[in-house]
């Protein structure tokens, strides 16, 4: 009989682990959940406006000022809020409910879009414009840790490698169509005063998208825990002892940081490779296309059996990639190149995201993001003050092509300073 028993005993645990396996391989697994549906399609409806407003801004302004310092600007007002506000987001998030966070952080983003839709149509003074893409800033730096936060309140805890895998392939997508749009858009008005209308819909439209998720569990604050400078710094010593994480984040960080040619993209398109608007829109697409082809591959192919090496292989290949890219004056090899940027940096993406998802408890998830969303936008921004600072000195090629160098000297420092990051093997085992 007890052998009976332990036969039984070791089939269920069989049929458990079987079932376990079927669903971390199930490609659609967080897409079968109603509220994870409406959670992509707000972010998908957000990131799309956010897209088109980026090109505008970047068209308009430089059309205006024919300055590289003028577009480098643009990521310096930006990150500055974020800097400032994202510690008390961060425990905004881990305190209070997250769903209502999003959606007052994205009706402030549709307000500062209306008033960039404003001075647009009046071709209003350049420092109000900064003053709204600063507020813009301020919208995402409470936004982006409530909302990454979010996710694990709506899938269960085994489809979160697959559903960062859909999150990052619907913000390629979004981040494919919303270039290419706002280009067009652009190309047949001969101005960008509809993109900065249609993002502030966007933004509306995902609000009420947001509002019907009903599945979100509301945060608890931890018994005894104060709100001081200990607690508001959770994020930072979750991420300085969680070594892989520290990794992860640095490469993406200097990737970024060094690899800003879609900064200076309006300048390629216009002096360089002689292409237009139109031009850019294909240009500042081709990221995204090479990125959702890679999600795609991500979520069909079984888990990453050694993350830690892959990711390192394709942040040095992004700064490949960077190089050829600066150095080239042909529009289909720019086109490839930018392709395959957007594909190797996607790797990066879903490797951070899931070992975000899988090692930060829920207690501490909105300081951990805030203090990621703070990497990833200096990163993004910085990166593009840099960029432009640096072409206007030296050049935008020059910019870039050494951009690309430096990234790849990051990847060989980051190998050599966190051996567990070369140690990576499965990202689903790493699952709480």
């Amino acid at each position: 009989m007890s052998g009976v028993g332990e036969r039984a005993e070791l089939t269920r645990e069989e049929t458990a682990a079987s079932a376990g396996a079927a669903l971390a391989h199930d490609a659609y697994a967080a897409l079968r959940v109603r509220d994870f549906r409406l959670f992509l399609a707000a972010n998908f409806l957000a990131t799309l406006g956010e897209q088109m407003l980026t090109i505008a801004v970047g068209w308009e302004l430089y059309l205006r000022t024919r300055s590289t310092l003028a577009l480098g600007l643009v990521g310096l007002v930006q990150i500055v809020p974020v800097a400032l506000l994202a510690l008390p987001a961060g425990q905004l998030a881990d305190r209070y409910d997250r769903r209502r966070i999003v959606l007052a952080s994205q009706a402030l983003m549709a307000a500062c879009s209306l008033g960039l839709t404003l001075l647009s149509a009046t071709t209003g003074p350049l420092p109000l414009v900064y003053l709204c893409l600063f507020l813009l800033g301020a919208g995402q730096a409470f936004n982006n840790p409530a909302n990454s936060s979010l996710v694990p309140q709506v899938v269960p805890s085994a489809a979160f490698a697959n559903a960062a895998t859909w999150s990052s392939s619907s913000w390629q997508l979004a981040a494919v169509l919303g270039p290419a749009v706002g280009g067009g858009l652009i190309a047949l008005t001969g101005h960008a005063t509809g993109v900065y209308l249609i993002n502030a819909a966007a933004a509306l439209l995902a609000v009420a998208l947001v509002a019907q998720i009903r599945g979100s569990r509301q945060v608890i604050k931890p018994a005894g825990e104060a709100t001081d400078v200990r607690s508001l710094a959770a994020g930072i010593q979750f991420i300085r002892r969680t070594q892989v994480v520290l990794a992860a984040i640095t490469l993406d960080l200097f990737a970024v940081l060094f690899g800003g040619a879609t900064t200076l993209l309006p300048v390629f398109a216009v002096d360089i490779l002689h292409v237009g608007a139109t031009g850019l829109g294909v240009l500042r697409a081709a990221p995204s296309v090479g990125a959702v082809l890679m999600a795609l591959a991500l979520a069909h192919l079984p888990p990453l059996r050694r993350a830690g090496r892959t990711l390192l292989l394709a942040v040095a290949g992004f700064g490949v990639a960077t190089v050829v890219f600066g150095l080239s004056r042909s529009f289909l090899l720019s086109l490839l190149m930018l392709a395959l940027l957007g594909a190797l940096d996607n790797i990066s993406v879903v490797v951070r995201s899931t070992l975000l998802l899988t090692r930060a408890p829920d207690e501490v998830r909105g300081r951990v993001y805030a203090v990621n969303g703070v990497f990833v936008t200096a990163s993004n921004e910085l990166g593009g003050f840099e960029s432009g600072l640096v072409a206007a000195i030296f050049g935008p090629v020059l910019s870039v092509a050494a951009g690309g160098i430096g990234t790849i000297i990051v990847v060989g420092l980051v190998a050599l300073a966190w051996p567990e990051m070369r140690r990576l093997g499965r990202l689903h085992e790493t699952t709480a």
